[in-house]
């Protein structure tokens, strides 16, 4: 019967995965993208991805393609749709499972079929191979939501940062301009913040505070779920 394993009676298409990258520079969101090595849309700006292999999930696929396009390795991803229309693939009937992943920015490498990956701000993403800019726009779209129910801060911001910049970071995912007094107040209250160092006496009211993540208090919320609502 092993020789039978991979063959049925009826036509069955191709799986990949693919997964819009997500990192900020302190002021806007970043998109990772890879110029594609191989046709088809060879020289092409794509998201992250390629073929599932038979004895790989898919999220095992989509953190291999990262590795091997991007250099980054061992990165969380969350599905958020599957993609299935069916002339999507000019090469094949294919589907494809999507994922999204947050990440601090740091140097990428090209590498499998990518000979280039840079990251590109919301304003200046050229247009992609594939059906990649309607996935782009579905993650964008599950990014929102998802900030405003899971703290995500700890994926795009360094170890310390300023209250300014948590605000620009959520300012930033959700397009939005809040005002500095409540969204100071609302971070606070949650719990989430611990000043990373007590500022000395006298210090002008200008230098803003450090702060870093209470990581205790970030996992119950995650585990428990939240709303955060302005």
């Amino acid at each position: 019967m092993e020789e039978f394993k991979y063959h049925y009676k009826y036509p069955h298409p191709s799986v990949t995965t693919d997964c819009a990258i997500f990192g900020f520079d302190g002021i806007s969101i970043k998109v990772l993208l890879i110029q594609r090595g191989l046709e088809p849309y060879k020289d092409a700006w794509a998201l992250p991805g390629g073929f599932l292999r038979m004895d790989e999930t898919a999220d095992e696929c989509a953190k291999r393609e990262l590795e091997e396009e991007t250099g980054l390795k061992d990165i969380p991803v969350e599905q958020f749709h599957t993609f299935t229309a069916v002339d999507r693939d000019p090469r094949e009937r294919v589907i494809t499972i999507a994922y999204y992943a947050l990440v601090r920015m740091g140097d990428v490498k090209g590498g499998d079929d990518a000979s280039n990956a840079r990251w590109f701000s919301y304003d200046e993403i050229p247009s992609l191979a594939f059906d990649h800019d309607r996935i782009l726009r579905k993650a964008i779209s599950a990014l929102k939501v998802r900030i405003c129910f899971k703290p995500i801060g700890f994926d795009l911001l360094p170890d310390v940062f300023t209250m300014s910049e948590l605000q620009n970071l959520y300012e930033a995912i959700l397009e939005v301009k809040f005002d500095r007094r409540n969204f100071y107040n609302k971070m606070l209250k949650l719990g989430l913040l611990i000043e990373a160092e007590k500022r000395p006496e006298n210090t002008p009211s200008r230098v803003p505070v450090k702060y870093r993540f209470n990581p205790e208090k970030y996992a119950e919320l995650k585990h428990k779920g939240f709303r955060l609502e302005f």
